[in-house]
């Protein structure tokens, strides 16, 4: 019996979405050289803001990962202090926020023009599904940007 080009093709195709999701699942995730996800309130922004402009220089939601990126580092290089939650930023300084649960956390922020920023802690993906998810999520927040 001679399997016809249609069947040989769909075999080669299941094998490597298979493979591929193998490697998702089981292969390890390769953690950052910093924990750090860096964000830059740039010089300037509540100047444009005060003109109309509807600038927004920080997502309304940043994603963080337990154990990979879980520190938020906000730095102010704007010419104007700057609140991210309780924390005060004058010009030039910066606000390191580590998180140690993974939650959904809300803060106000004078950088947005709504006032308000949300930071998604995920816990640490462990299992292969959980794998299979993140790097999905990755992938695709990069290919948005």
């Amino acid at each position: 019996m001679t399997l016809s080009p249609r069947v040989v093709i769909a075999g080669l195709f299941a094998g490597v979405v298979l493979a591929a999701l193998g490697w998702a699942g089981f292969a390890p995730i390769e953690k950052p050289a910093s924990r750090e996800e860096v964000f830059e309130i740039p010089q300037g922004t509540w100047a444009r803001r005060m003109a109309g402009d509807p600038v927004e220089i920080l997502p309304n939601e940043i994603r963080l990962t337990l154990g990979m990126n879980d520190v938020l580092l906000l730095r102010n290089l704007d010419d104007v202090p700057q609140t991210f939650g309780p924390a005060l930023m004058m010009p030039g300084q910066s606000f390191r926020l580590p998180f140690e649960v993974a939650s959904e956390y809300q803060f106000a922020c004078t950088a947005h023009a709504n006032g308000q920023m949300t930071v998604i802690v995920e816990p640490n993906p462990s299992t292969p599904w959980a794998r299979i998810a993140w790097r999905t999520r990755e992938w695709l927040s990069k290919s948005k940007a």
